[in-house]
């Protein structure tokens, strides 16, 4: 009996530290070198008043640097304001233990693209940023709890949540330990 129930404890601790395999939207070595992407992961949605927001992360590798991709999707039916990504922007990440991670965007300019349907006006903004190397270690131990996005004439705060059921597409995400369980994918 005493066997039975220490094969039992121990069968659900190794189920429940296994890490889930790394998937990717891109994996490509060839001769002028690496890149792998991971797929995009919903850390943000708001929707209020006829307007919605999306942050999305992926993170990705580009022979042996490690990038986090930011994909901020805004849809209205009015004027979509455009936030744009310059080389000083930079996303701010405090942690639960108190410390805070910044990233920097790499220089390059990026206004978005307005995309205009039948009733809405969408704008898709993308921005890579770099991690810097002593605060890399610091997102595999502790979630975050709150984002700051620098943008070139505007800062937007974020409360990332421990759990997120979009209302776009039902899924459950967690946010707050996205780094935790994905950045072992681009090391």
């Amino acid at each position: 009996m005493k066997q039975l129930i220490t094969l039992t404890f121990f069968l659900l601790t190794f189920t429940a530290f296994a890490q889930k395999p790394c998937e990717y939207s891109a994996n490509v070595s060839d001769s002028i070198g690496t890149y792998k992407v991971t797929n995009e992961y919903m850390i943000s949605e708001k929707n209020f008043g006829g307007t919605s927001n999306y942050v999305f992360f992926s993170l990705a590798q580009t022979d042996g640097l490690p990038t986090l991709n930011l994909q901020l999707i805004q849809k209205s039916k009015d004027f979509v304001k455009a936030n744009c990504f310059d080389k000083n922007s930079k996303v701010f990440l405090q942690l639960q233990n108190g410390k805070i991670v910044t990233l920097i965007h790499i220089d390059q300019e990026n206004c978005g693209t307005l995309i205009r349907d039948k009733e809405y006006n969408n704008r898709i903004t993308t921005g890579i940023f770099m991690f810097m190397k002593d605060n890399f270690e610091e997102l595999k131990k502790s979630p975050v709890t709150i984002m700051r996005i620098k943008y070139l004439t505007d800062i937007e705060d974020y409360i990332v949540r421990s759990e997120l059921t979009s209302e776009m597409n039902k899924k459950v995400y967690h946010p707050d330990t996205y780094f935790m369980e994905n950045i072992r994918c681009v090391e």
